[in-house]
């Protein structure tokens, strides 16, 4: 047995812009967007529970000391560097896609987080930011009295 989705046009509608820069992305398949002549933007999963923002970010090749994290009212960003490694002059490539340079990637947050109690991780390429949502944010049960 199935579940029923319903069809809402209007969120599978996508700009011209946004239609070329994912077949561009999805042509190339590298972890990050081109932009500029700079490394673009991660790829991010955002999602939330009942008590925290977990934001995961793709960023393969780093260190945790190459990237920086902040939140400004509602807004997270990553930003880092991947430095160019040293220059082998006496090899000839065959193949050279890695990129290097300076990226940023900002989000706005779906609701009120406590950013001096988030914490962030690193593994496998993979930074997994945990934002624990503030009280005021947290869903409430109001009970209902009889008269």
């Amino acid at each position: 047995m199935s579940n029923l989705i319903r069809w809402e046009p209007a969120r599978d509608m996508m700009t011209w812009r946004e239609a070329m820069d994912r077949l561009f992305d999805d042509a190339f398949t590298r972890p990050f967007n081109l932009n500029g002549g700079s490394l673009g933007s991660p790829a991010i999963d955002m999602y939330q529970t009942d008590g925290e923002v977990v934001v995961k970010a793709a960023v393969p090749g780093l260190k945790p000391e190459e990237v920086k994290i902040s939140v400004t009212g509602d807004i997270l960003t990553i930003k880092g560097d991947v430095n160019q490694e040293q220059e082998v002059k006496e090899k000839a490539f065959h193949v050279r896609e890695r990129r290097w340079g300076s990226f940023e990637r900002s989000v706005m947050l779906p609701t009120e987080v406590k950013s001096d109690q988030a914490k962030a991780e690193f593994e496998n390429g993979i930074l997994t930011i945990t934002l624990p949502k503030d009280e005021r944010a947290k869903p409430r049960t109001i009970a209902i009295k009889a008269k």
